[in-house]
């Protein structure tokens, strides 16, 4: 075994190194993280041909799952997009509640949406139907916005499917059930103090018209044709409770029992989302006209972004357990006792300085997590306390985000926003969400061994 100072100062090393290789060089994260592996392993005397075999181990070991879900959960927020049944969400909601409490429909439709299509998709299409609001009312958009961007924020970054927690909870091995109960506790708060509070605050502060580069024309959509509200509401939210149902039968229900076999079937999250992505498929895409060949061209078209998120996710499994075989976690653990660290703090500010120095809150999630890794097998970490740790990191994912992050810039634009203006609304609202997240989960920590 290396001594304890070359192992940290090789820790040290190869976090300098994937960092200027995310920011300076703009290498794509999958390629730095790999080369920091390899830095890694051979810097602690692991031989070639071993290292080599471990990385591909590492690789197929990490992906099994994730490669899976992510390229299910993709199709089936494509299909949902492609059908309207976003817009259709929003626009109910905000119906619904009447214009006294429509930013609260903004933020729960926000929080809705980003269950199954990606935020960045979520943005482009529903910050422009709150245009025809800003013109009727002439209040900030800001008064809009930031309710509906602090629901998707909060669900993109704490609750499964999404990319971010999946890949956290893999690494970690975290059970996802526990991961999307806490994620949805931590998330209400999240998204009411980011959202319609600090967003009814900021539109005082600063007022922003509709950005001229977007007209009425950028609307599109025929609400007769539209799916149903209640149907797109129960297709979004069936793949959460068919995974928490797997969760609690595994507790409740003995071994052996048909029941507890039959729910942890449908409930595995793997089965859940094929069961919801094919009648998604069917439903809102055979049922309302949509042709096989567009079909195909629509799930095709949904798993050309996640064969991104997919490999960061496997180089960052790699990354994570090139560490653990340097016996890093041993020094790590060793360390957070003697000043007391919880492990939930440490998982928060690893992804907070991480998304603060390269940007990306999915990159920083998977990194942290390869870097908590090395310490589950330390302390004894209930499957619960797990949950809560991908939370931690995940607020820290969400959290500080600015001019390195491409969300940033995305909300500058739909915003017609100043640069100044974006890190006074967008920044502190991504910092709002990541900070009562995270005083939620330390506040449940403390009712959970």
């Amino acid at each position: 075994m290396e001594s304890t100072a070359w192992i940290i100062t090789v820790g040290i090393i190869a976090m300098v190194i994937l960092l200027f290789l995310i920011i300076r060089t703009k290498l794509q994260a999958f390629l730095a993280l790999i080369i920091a592996s390899l830095f890694v392993g051979l810097a602690v005397g692991m031989p070639p041909q071993e290292l080599l075999t471990h990385i591909e181990e590492a690789m197929g070991g990490t992906l099994g799952f994730v490669a899976l879900i992510i390229g299910i959960g993709t199709i089936f927020g494509e299909v949902l997009r492609a059908s309207g049944a976003s817009e259709k969400l929003a626009l109910t909601l905000m119906e619904k509640f009447g214009e006294k409490n429509i930013v609260w429909a903004l933020g729960a439709s926000g929080f809705l949406v980003s269950i199954a299509v990606y935020i960045d998709v979520a943005i482009v299409i529903l910050v422009p139907l709150t245009y025809s609001l800003v013109r009727k009312s002439k209040k900030s958009l800001l008064y809009y916005g930031i309710p509906l961007t602090a629901g998707l924020s909060v669900t993109h970054t704490f609750i499964p499917p999404t990319p971010g927690p999946i890949a956290t909870a893999s690494i970690i091995g975290a059970d996802l059930g526990y991961v999307i109960l806490f994620g949805i506790i931590a998330g209400i708060p999240a998204m009411i103090v980011a959202g319609p509070i600090f967003g009814k605050f900021i539109s005082k502060k600063i007022h922003v018209d509709v950005p001229e580069h977007f007209q009425e024309s950028d609307i599109n959509y025929d609400p007769n044709k539209l799916p149903g509200f209640a149907g797109v509401v129960i297709m979004l939210i069936t793949p959460l409770i068919l995974i928490l149902g797997n969760t609690t039968a595994d507790l409740l229900l003995d071994e052996g029992n048909l029941f507890r076999e039959i729910l942890m079937f449908i409930g595995n999250p793997i089965v859940a989302l094929l069961i919801v992505s094919i009648l998604t498929i069917w439903l809102y895409g055979t049922r309302r006209g949509f042709t096989k060949e567009e079909l195909q061209g629509i799930t095709t078209k949904a798993l050309e972004p996640a064969g991104i998120i997919i490999l960061i996710t496997g180089a960052g499994g790699v990354f994570g357990q090139t560490l653990i075989a340097t016996g890093i976690g041993d020094i790590l653990a060793d360390a957070m006792q003697q000043i007391n660290m919880p492990i939930i703090l440490f998982g928060f500010i690893t992804a907070a300085l991480i998304r603060i120095t390269q940007g990306s809150g999915t990159v920083s999630m998977i990194t942290a997590a390869s870097l908590v890794s090395p310490l589950i097998q330390h302390f004894d970490v209930s499957e619960p306390m797990l949950g809560l740790v991908v939370i931690a990191i995940a607020c820290g994912g969400a959290a500080f985000s600015h001019v390195n992050d491409s969300g940033f810039w995305m909300a500058n634009r739909y915003f017609g926003m100043s640069v100044a203006d974006t890190l006074k609304s967008w920044t502190v609202m991504k910092s709002l969400v990541g900070l009562t997240g995270l005083a939620v989960v330390l506040l449940l920590s403390l009712f959970i061994n």
